[in-house]
């Protein structure tokens, strides 16, 4: 099959060879791109067959595309380290002609936290295009939530099937994430010229909780919901926060 996965990892040996066993034996060429682990997660890579590209941490996005042009073929089918396909999708993939190059492809995603599936809320509506072909669609290059840029004649199918998203272990770890994600986020803004304002700052973080645990029903699914949506809230606020700081800090260079 001419399609080539590409990932990107750091420090993934207890879940990456669920992932690429998932890909067994229908993709034949998994680009790994790797900054710079020091677990086992290179050699489980290398028992796969996989190809490893090792650099330092440019952002998802540059990362993502500097894999993406080592791929042998162009059609291209982007996973993270923790994510797995199921056998449906592998089906579906199968089936597809992969004629068009401006042809991108949805897939529907099962999110799991702490080994539960989570079907509301923030994460029980998730969809992502993910197979597309790189003569016609690359990432940004932005350091953190990159977006695929897409030309104007795009043309989205939905694929049959499921990427099995297994994001989180334990509540530490996703709160370590996701204050992770503030910061990067909150630089990003700042090199664009944003403000965290009042509303943003106290308001936004209020919203992001109820928009994920009322509006979208997350409290179906128990304690994690609420878990989810609370973390997602303090994102929200952290996120704004460290904005503030680094417009601050500006300032008093200045």
């Amino acid at each position: 099959m001419n399609i080539s996965v590409v990932i990107i990892t750091k420090n993934e040996a207890h879940i990456i060879g669920n992932t690429l066993q998932s890909l067994q034996p229908l993709i034949r060429d998994v680009v790994i791109v790797d900054s710079g682990s020091t677990d086992a997660t290179l050699e489980i890579c290398r028992r796969f067959g996989a190809t490893i590209i090792e650099m330092g941490w440019e952002g998802y996005g540059i990362n993502k595309n500097r894999g993406i042009a080592a791929a042998r073929y162009d059609w291209i089918l982007s996973l993270d380290a923790d994510e797995a396909i199921d056998e449906e999708l592998k089906h579906s993939l199968q089936s597809l002609p992969l004629q068009h190059a401006n042809e991108v492809f949805n897939i529907r995603f099962r999110n799991f936290f702490c080994g539960k599936w989570i079907r509301f809320g923030e994460w029980g509506f998730d969809k992502h295009i993910r197979l597309f072909n790189r003569k016609k669609v690359q990432w940004n290059n932005v350091a953190v939530h990159e977006n695929l840029l897409f030309p104007p004649d795009v043309h989205v199918s939905m694929l049959k099937g499921h990427i099995l998203h297994y994001t989180v272990h334990n509540r530490q770890e996703y709160a370590e994430k996701m204050n992770g994600y503030a910061r990067m986020n909150a630089r990003k803004y700042f090199e664009a010229g944003k403000k965290a304002g009042f509303f943003k700052r106290y308001f936004s973080p209020v919203f992001a909780f109820l928009q994920h645990y009322i509006f979208r029903l997350g409290f179906l699914d128990g304690k994690e919901g609420f878990i989810i949506a609370r973390t997602t809230s303090m994102y929200t606020y952290r996120k704004y926060y460290y904005l503030e700081q680094l417009n601050e800090q500006s300032v008093n260079r200045n």
